[in-house]
């Protein structure tokens, strides 16, 4: 059964924008802030000062942003921006991601943490290639809400008749897909504030919610409580000291697995099992810098101690011993291919990273790429260039610990590493196994 927020309270929900170049992204997020006033009078004089310099018939307040100074410049989004801001509802955390496509990259990286993405389309433009490409990635990311927001309907009269052929348009492309978030259309003005935080009289023909009141209103499940209870290892403490705690007892004997909780809680009795050893034991003691917790939550850094003296380091799992984890030397998974100066082909090498572990990794093959406009999977050209969406093999020197992405965003995703760069070149989203795989060929080295 899904566990969900109560809108009433205070609670935090992150999302991200995107959408194609210019269709008000930046413009929105200011909005947003200056509508529910969570900028400072000294911000906004900034801004009308820069509004000025530029030229601009108004106060553009996408400059509240784009914080790059080639951003300004340019009038455009480069890197990903993120923003805070509270209402008496909820604590929101932004992310204003670029719609050059050049810049998807940058898209991946704000939307991997969303729990809602707010995709614009360009009301003269209607649904285009970048719309396609950025709703199908937020598909891959499992982000669980869309908010498709029609942007710039003061440029085309506020027409209803354009708003419903976008909306169509668009829900039929989410039909092909492999994972349909839950979609709310919004016709908006950015730059007037239509339907942003108070509803628009230009609409009379709307009768859902304002972008705000949904932002405040939408349900989504917090990530301490679902999920089933992972731990990746990231350091093992061992004051050897001859100190004595008060709450820890003497330091000599102290061995805690420090690192952060990636889903599920853990309290002290809990029955466990240590990978890689897969050795089973039990949890004595739950610390942080402020003394002992009851239980570790998702999200949160923690020490947890056992009852067993067991080898685990950094890179290990731990996981209840209820809720096993997959373990596998290789797995398919979707990618997205980052690179500009290198392409991935069959037989490539790479540093893998997963949760705290870092491991040698192959692709020993690619299984197909997408055809974003159409969601058709292509095998006619198996390489992938920037930006290019698809399914590869991948066989590692050791085995990871795991779960399918569709079950834990953080467990189930992966970034590939340039060998001799040391640049990051694909993100990726776990599949499944491939049960035995490692002893059946031994001809592929890495």
């Amino acid at each position: 059964m899904d566990v969900l927020v109560n809108p009433t309270e205070s609670s935090l929900l992150r999302f991200t924008t995107a959408g194609s170049v210019d269709d008000g992204k930046s413009t929105l997020i200011g909005r947003l802030l200056y509508d529910s006033k969570s900028i400072f009078e000294d911000q906004l004089l900034a801004v009308e000062e820069s509004s000025k310099r530029r030229g601009d018939a108004h106060v553009n307040l996408a400059l509240l942003t784009d914080g790059l100074r080639a951003e300004r410049e340019q009038g455009i989004t480069i890197d990903v921006a993120y923003r805070y801001f509270a209402t008496p509802k909820r604590k929101f955390i932004i992310a204003d991601t670029p719609g050059h496509i050049q810049y998807t990259r940058n898209m991946v990286t704000g939307a991997s943490t969303a729990d809602l993405a707010i995709i614009l389309i360009d009301a003269r433009l209607g649904v285009i290639e970048q719309t396609m490409r950025h709703t199908y990635l937020a598909s891959l990311l499992r982000i669980g809400h869309v908010v498709l927001a029609v942007n710039k309907m003061d440029l085309v009269d506020f027409d209803q008749a354009v708003y419903d052929r976008i909306v169509s348009e668009y829900m039929a492309f989410t039909k092909g897909l492999e994972y349909v978030p839950q979609i709310r259309p919004i016709p908006i003005s950015a730059l007037n504030g239509d339907n942003v935080v108070d509803h628009s009289s230009k609409t009379p023909w709307y009768v859902g919610p304002s972008l705000l009141e949904h932002l405040e209103t939408v349900q989504v499940k917090p990530e301490s409580v679902t999920g089933s209870a992972r731990f990746p290892v990231q350091w093992v403490i061992r004051p050897i000291s001859d100190q004595t705690d008060s709450k820890l007892g003497n330091l000599h004997d102290y061995r805690g697995f420090a690192g952060r909780v990636a889903g599920g809680t853990f309290r002290p009795g809990d029955e466990v099992v240590v990978h890689p050893s897969a050795m089973k034991s039990r949890i004595v003691g739950i610390h942080t810098f402020s003394g002992e917790e009851k239980e570790a939550i998702s999200q949160l850094s923690y020490s947890i101690t056992l009852a067993d003296e067991i080898d685990s380091s950094r890179g290990g799992m731990i996981v209840k011993a209820d809720e096993p984890i997959q373990s596998s030397h290789e797995f398919d998974a979707m990618i997205c291919w980052f690179a500009d100066k290198k392409t991935l082909k069959p037989r490539g090498k790479f540093h893998l990273r997963h949760t705290t572990n870092d491991v040698r990794a192959v692709v020993t093959e690619v299984l197909y790429k997408v055809n974003i406009s159409t969601l058709e999977k292509s095998q006619d050209v198996l390489e992938f260039g920037l930006n290019d969406i698809g399914c590869i093999r991948i066989r590692t020197s050791a085995p990871i610990f795991f779960d399918a992405y569709s079950e834990n965003r953080i467990t189930g995703s992966f970034v590939l590493v340039d060998e001799q760069t040391n640049n990051t070149v694909a993100a990726g989203m776990i599949l499944k196994p491939i049960a035995d795989a490692f002893e059946e060929d031994a001809e592929v080295t890495i």
